[in-house]
């Protein structure tokens, strides 16, 4: 069986690394991969956003299933042209990815359909989100309605940050189209749990639950990034938080999707908040989050292969998904200067005793090595029976790991363990 994977990044190669396990499958092919993919994959240098070429590709190819993983080719219709193409895929069609292409149609949806989340105002004129600003509670959120590689969201502090925020979006233009609307939201407060589902459009099987620590330094601290690391489960994610999730929010989504026409198979990325009123949706992503992927995949016991399978074909059952009652935690290994400018190019050592732990996001390979190309250059993921032994195993492995200008966070899972101790 010939699979296709669109995408480049760490939640690729965890994907691909996942798949692998599947008898079945005889080829994988990453469009474009990157040079650590390479090691696990055929890399075929095609865009993740040439959907008429990943087309071509697929079909010449003879190509079985397709995985389609990132937002921005999920968003402008790969699924629906592979589909059309008669390649099954693993992902939401254009009309159903809308829900993280369009954060005001997500939160209108929420409101038509009663789905906890912040109150919010929509704009697209810059005069009068100003305006509205002048009194709105502070801190405030302020978000570019379209894809914005993750950094589209700010939480402003003060009245003047929040207008700043404005005029970047609607008036500089600073993440392009995806500004010409704006969301400004109601600050919440609580713990942040990321809860990725599997969904063939009828059936919700939530994965085991993560922490993302998005913040570039220790403490939680500096520039918004991707994600400097993981640890799964979520010690806020209680039994009691999961069933409100599943019967206020993730059920509830699902539906509303089909009653709107727009059927959503894959895997929806619910990003919530504990608040003191109960869970409330922060943020819908239409697949796989990185880098929780890299945390939560590695504790699925279940064939991802025969799971994605099912959520196109409409078969999906809650037994089919099982994972373990292990502890997971991903160090991201950045290159100094990440999120803003970091030099790339270095030669990267990785024992090869931990390789089947480590998912490279920004690397490229030349005479058999592999050099930095990336702001976020690899993470390494261990599990254990405790977070606390998972949180030393990552950190272990990461020590093992070099390349020059290397930078890591040094407290990813210490919220976590906290939390746990309480």
């Amino acid at each position: 069986m010939k699979v296709l994977v669109v995408g480049g990044g760490g939640r690729e190669h965890a994907i691909i690394k996942k798949i692998k396990e599947n008898p079945a499958v005889t080829e994988i092919f990453a469009l474009p991969g990157n040079g650590g993919i390479g090691k696990d994959a055929v890399c075929v240098n095609i865009g993740a956003k040439d959907i008429s070429a990943i087309a071509a590709f697929a079909c010449e190819q003879g190509v079985d299933y397709a995985v389609v993983a990132p937002d921005d080719p999920l968003v402008l219709g790969c699924v629906d042209v592979l589909e059309e193409k008669g390649i099954p895929c693993f992902g939401p069609r254009a009309n159903a990815a809308i829900l993280e292409g369009s954060k005001v149609f997500a939160k209108n949806l929420m409101k038509k359909y009663h789905i906890p989340t912040a109150r919010y105002e929509v704009f697209q004129d810059m005069e009068a989100a100003l305006q509205y600003l002048e009194t709105a509670p502070i801190p405030t959120v302020v978000k570019a309605d379209g894809l914005a590689l993750g950094k589209g969201v700010l939480i402003a502090q003060t009245r003047q940050e929040a207008m700043d925020a404005v005029r970047d979006m609607m008036q500089a233009h600073i993440f392009g189209k995806s500004g010409d609307q704006i969301v400004i939201e109601e600050f919440l407060t609580g713990p942040e749990v990321s809860v990725l589902t599997f969904t063939d459009g009828k059936t919700v099987v939530p994965m085991v639950s993560s922490m993302d620590h998005k913040r570039a330094g220790d403490g939680d601290t500096g520039l918004n990034t991707g994600g400097m690391g993981t640890v799964a489960p979520n010690p806020y994610y209680t039994e009691a938080v999961a069933k409100r999730c599943m019967e206020e929010i993730f059920l509830p989504t699902i539906q509303a999707m089909n009653a709107e026409g727009r059927t959503f198979r894959g895997c929806l990325y619910f990003g919530l908040m504990i608040t003191p009123d109960g869970p409330k949706v922060i943020e819908y992503n239409c697949r796989f989050g990185d880098p929780e992927t890299q945390v939560v995949l590695p504790l699925l016991k279940s064939d991802l292969l025969t799971i994605m399978q099912a959520t196109t074909n409409g078969t999906l059952t809650q037994d089919m998904v099982q994972f373990s009652e292990e502890n997971a935690c991903c160090v991201i290994l950045a290159s100094k200067g990440y999120p803003t400018a970091y030099e790339k190019g270095f030669p990267i050592t990785i024992p090869p005793e931990i390789w089947d732990k480590v998912y490279v996001a920004g690397a490229s390979q030349k005479d058999g090595r592999l050099y930095t190309n990336g702001g976020r250059v690899l993470g390494v993921t261990a599990v254990a029976d405790s977070l606390e032994e998972a949180v030393r195993q990552a950190y272990a492995m990461a020590d093992q790991i070099h390349f020059e200008n290397a930078y890591r966070r040094s407290d990813i899972g210490a919220r976590a363990l906290q939390a746990g101790r309480k």
